[in-house]
């Protein structure tokens, strides 16, 4: 069993089995020509039926050949141009070369004496992307630092920590006083993150949304007054800069305006915005992020890189303490009074994959300027998309793209109950999905069902749009239609 370790005796073993399992994806990927192949949870699963793991095949060819039937020939494949649904990113290769170098070196980014260049690597990555958000690094005079996460999810976690123990500080009496105003239209982490925070469930408070699905900054204000007249606390604000559903960006500079009059934290869940900061020409669009406390960034999302991607950023990296424990095996204190580099001491993780490296490998050989332009790219489909579908009768689309999100439903013109266009719309989801023709996501706004377009792959056409459009329309019309004879 020891030649299947990987060391310099089976370098010539691992180099080939690598460039099997590479050729057969490769070979799927060339072949595939839609998103997913429809196949249905009972049908696939009989395949495992028959594996027995403690059987094993002893050969990599017929591994790879079982792989193909259980995994790869099924599977849902973000990089063709019609799969629509999630904030699932195509990724570009320099990410995936990093992928073979870190798993296969596997560093562990906790301490530096087990990762050395590597934990360089994601501090100067820290720093670049900190002096992209606009906070001011060591390197300039600055404190601000961050760490590499699992993603948005963690991220937000964490900042979320880092708030309360500041918070704490400041009172300790009662943690039940504090509160934590996130708009309608915010990730639902935020609330997952209150629990785990043991905040209780009143302490997150949701702030409406103008039109454009943007965080009223006259009701946060309201909600900020009320919160202190009750004695309680604002401890955070966290406003949205991409919200999962309409890709909507928060005035930032109004909501950093009234945290900083409360003295509350402001953390920027920009998890999906996070490619304007590559972008050339629409960088403005998040404007006062540089005032946040702490900033999520999702590199999985916007910058074209695999899962998982993703770091937390704060503009004060003395914050990042709250985070950190010292144990005698793996990072004592005099290691810090020594200077050494360990991740661990802001990190919610211990061992933690070599991450950053994909970014690295990505900006080395592309450039910001190059992921920003393909991010510029699918934020001009979207806004192409909205004027098709804002100019088709048969749909109602909800608001105007800030990024690459259109939200939109099928309105046949000769219904009128609300609940039969819900279930129209929800057949022509599941049928399109069934159908492997297109994958398209969906969610609810005022009740109602809509559909969903996330637009991240730059390879997606307006045709493409226009062609998922007239397939949906075509399942809508069949469920009324079959409706209809059932009615009969």
């Amino acid at each position: 069993m020891r030649s299947h370790l990987l060391n310099d005796k089976t370098a010539a073993r691992y180099r080939r089995t690598a460039t099997a399992a590479v050729e057969r994806v490769a070979d799927q990927i060339a072949a595939t020509d839609r998103p997913f192949t429809g196949i249905t949870p009972d049908e696939l699963a009989p395949r495992f039926d028959s594996i027995d793991l403690d059987q094993p095949l002893g050969d990599s060819t017929a591994a790879l050949d079982e792989l193909e039937s259980v995994y790869l020939r099924d599977a849902v494949y973000f990089h063709h141009p019609r799969y629509l649904a999630h904030l699932n990113c195509p990724v570009v290769i320099p990410a995936v070369t990093a992928e073979a170098v870190l798993s296969a070196v596997n560093s562990s980014l906790d301490t530096w004496d087990q990762s050395a260049g590597a934990t360089l690597i994601e501090r100067r990555l820290v720093d670049w992307t900190a002096g992209r958000i606009g906070f001011t690094t060591a390197a300039d005079g600055g404190a601000a630092d961050g760490v590499f996460t699992s993603g948005g999810s963690q991220s937000n976690l964490q900042a979320l920590l880092l708030a309360r123990e500041e918070a704490k500080s400041v009172d300790p009496s009662d943690t039940s006083k504090l509160r934590i105003f996130a708009s309608e239209c915010g990730h639902f982490s935020v609330q997952k993150s209150a629990k785990l925070l043991g905040l209780g469930p009143d302490s997150v408070v949701t702030v409406p949304c103008d039109r454009d699905k943007r965080m009223q900054t006259v009701a946060l204000a309201r909600e900020l007054a009320r919160c202190v007249d009750k004695g309680l606390i604002p401890m955070a604000v966290v406003a949205t800069a991409g919200t999962t559903d309409f890709g909507s960006i928060d005035p930032l500079t109004e909501i950093a305006a009234l945290c900083e009059g409360y003295g509350a934290w402001l953390h920027v869940d920009a998890a999906y915005g996070c490619g304007l900061l590559a972008s050339r020409t629409r960088r403005h669009l998040l404007a006062g992020i540089e005032r946040a406390d702490s900033v999520t960034v999702d590199y999985h999302k916007s910058f074209f890189q695999p899962v998982s991607s993703s770091a937390l950023l704060v503009r004060d990296g003395a914050t990042l303490r709250h985070a950190t424990y010292h144990a005698d095996y793996l990072n004592p204190r005099r290691m810090a009074e020594e200077r050494i580099p360990n991740q661990v001491d802001k990190s919610l993780q211990t061992t933690r994959r070599f991450d950053a490296l994909k970014l690295w490998m990505t900006l080395r050989i592309m450039g910001a300027d190059g992921v920003g332009e393909l991010f510029d790219e699918v934020c001009d489909l979207a806004a192409d998309g909205w004027k098709l579908l804002a100019g088709d009768p048969r749909y109602d689309v909800v608001t105007q793209p800030s990024l690459s999100t259109l939200v939109f439903r099928y309105i046949p013109s000769d219904v009128t109950s609300p609940a039969v266009i819900d279930r129209a719309n929800l057949y022509a989801r599941k049928a399109l999905f069934a159908s492997g023709d297109a994958v398209v996501a969906g969610t609810t706004v005022g009740g109602k069902h809509y559909l969903k377009f996330t637009l991240l792959n730059p390879e997606t056409t307006l045709s493409d749009i226009a062609a998922v459009l007239d397939l949906i329309a075509g399942h809508a019309e069949q469920y009324l239609g079959e409706s209809l004879v059932h009615a009969s």
